[in-house]
């Protein structure tokens, strides 16, 4: 389990993370997100104590990450792919760790294998793609079979077979009962990867909850009607204060009416006698909540004046 509690990080006179609380539970997988600038690295480096915090604290198991011993047996961490030594060989750069963790050597052809470069194990790291880089990352991350594990961006250069490896992967750590912080900015991922979410902006909390319940809290609600009479519809409609746009192709065209129920829309296509084919409500989107929740904590807008 990871645990922050009025965690604080200044660097001079900007503050990076302003008294963040929350907690990351095993058997499942949590996304980290936020937008640029939000504080979620100077988040993960002082989980894993690569920098100290103003205030607050960030616990592992209960303590502090740099009271472990062998740190790999407890967290296995991928911050930044690039950093590993280009000249060394995928079964050095690992065995090297291994060492220095005590953790037996045998761990290495497991994890290679697990990460799908068993073929590459002995070529020089400075030839390898980014996803491979990747694929060395969260093998070294999985070395010392922690209980705790944290990626940030890790399906940065993955084609679409290391992305759907990757994710088979997180949901099956965390169903074997681990704790799994998955920070990334692809929506996608986290809809069909996470079950909670932790969200921040400008280093504050916005959301800490599952992912259909963050995705819930979008209000850019709207109701999907599929009609015969579409024209007709939609003067019914919007004469009743709606706002209506045609999504598709004619003939096949659907109805996207916002500011009415489909109660509502369904009892006024009855009374005018209009056949309805379709009464669907759609919710907002992972993304569309993502945009709307943290509008006021986005740093830099692009196209627009600061």
């Amino acid at each position: 389990m990871i645990e922050v509690n009025e965690l604080t990080k200044r660097y001079g006179g900007t503050t990076a993370v302003d008294h963040l609380s929350f907690t990351v539970r095993p058997g499942q997988v949590t996304g980290f997100l936020g937008p640029n600038g939000a504080g979620k690295t100077s988040t993960l480096r002082i989980i894993l104590g690569l920098d100290a915090p103003t205030g607050g604290t960030a616990t592992v198991s209960g303590v502090p990450f740099r009271s472990h011993s062998r740190g790999l047996r407890h967290v296995g961490a991928l911050l930044d792919a690039g950093q590993v030594h280009g000249g060394r060989s995928a079964v050095a750069h690992l065995s090297a760790i291994a060492r220095s963790n005590g953790i037996p050597l045998r761990r290495v052809d497991d994890v290679l294998q697990e990460a799908g470069l068993a073929d590459a194990a002995t070529r020089r790291i400075s030839g390898f793609s980014l996803g491979m880089k990747q694929r060395l990352g969260i093998a070294t991350a999985l070395l010392g079979d922690p209980p705790v594990l944290m990626f940030d961006e890790p399906v940065n250069g993955m084609d679409p077979e290391g992305v759907l490896w990757m994710r088979r992967l997180f949901r099956r750590l965390a169903a074997e009962g681990r704790t799994v912080f998955l920070s990334s900015h692809l929506m996608s991922e986290m809809e069909n990867t996470a079950d909670q979410l932790v969200v921040i902006g400008r280093g504050r909390l916005i959301a800490a909850e599952s992912v259909g319940d963050f995705a819930a809290r979008g209000t850019r609600l709207s109701v999907v009607v599929s009609t015969p009479h579409t024209a007709e519809l939609a003067a019914v409609l919007t004469a009743a204060g709606a706002s209506v746009e045609v999504e598709g192709a004619p003939g096949a065209a659907k109805l996207v009416v916002a500011g009415l129920p489909a109660e509502r829309i369904g009892a006024l296509a009855f009374d005018n006698r209009i056949l309805l084919n379709e009464l669907t409500t759609r919710t907002a989107s992972l993304e569309e909540a993502f945009m709307e929740l943290t509008a006021d904590s986005v740093e830099y807008l692009a196209g627009q004046p600061r």
